[in-house]
């Protein structure tokens, strides 16, 4: 068991993280967040149009930010972006804030999933299957490196069914706890 007061799902886009989590935090009587959704609420800006004016640096940048925020809070279920994980400060501090599970998708599902998805700026103008083969091969090592447990997100679309294998899967491995202990400093 890995005890914690947060439930943080990592894993490429197409996984299902956001429906997943909505599902999963109702479940389990937490406050659901989506680090993509608290960005464009907090930023007043999408995304893309973030991209755009200043390229995935800043973008990368401004979501640590948040994702440093976010993490310290207590009974959340959090989905994070795909690329979260890039950063070694972000896989730290979901490591040390909350247990990580990484929704794991292959790239035949990603492609069905996110096949009418045209806002995504790292799919624009691009082969969409060249590009996400290429970011699992670069993310899912981080992913597995981030994750206390690594469930198969692939196939069926119902999101419900595999909220509730999600949830089981959870259930056997990860102790909620309401409040963290303090530890002594001295």
């Amino acid at each position: 068991m890995n005890p914690a007061s947060n439930l943080f799902l990592i894993g490429p886009m197409g996984a299902g993280k956001t429906s997943i989590g909505r599902r999963l935090a109702a479940q389990l009587g937490l406050r659901f967040l989506d680090l993509d959704i608290e960005f464009e609420t907090r930023t007043g800006a999408s995304i893309a149009l973030t991209f755009e004016i200043e390229g995935e640096a800043g973008f990368r940048k401004r979501e640590s930010d948040l994702l440093g925020e976010l993490v310290h809070q207590r009974g959340i279920v959090l989905s994070t972006g795909g690329g979260a994980v890039l950063d070694a400060r972000n896989r730290e501090l979901l490591r040390n804030n909350g247990f990580v599970v990484w929704l794991d998708t292959d790239v035949d599902t990603q492609l069905q999933r996110l096949h009418a998805d045209r806002l995504r700026p790292l799919l624009q103008g691009v082969d969409r299957r060249e590009k996400l083969l290429h970011m699992a091969e670069l993310r899912n090592p981080l992913y597995a490196e981030t994750a206390d447990l690594r469930i198969g997100a692939s196939g069926s679309d119902n999101s419900a069914a595999t909220a509730r294998h999600v949830g089981t899967q959870i259930a056997r491995t990860w102790q909620y706890l309401e409040t963290e202990p303090t530890h002594d400093r001295a």
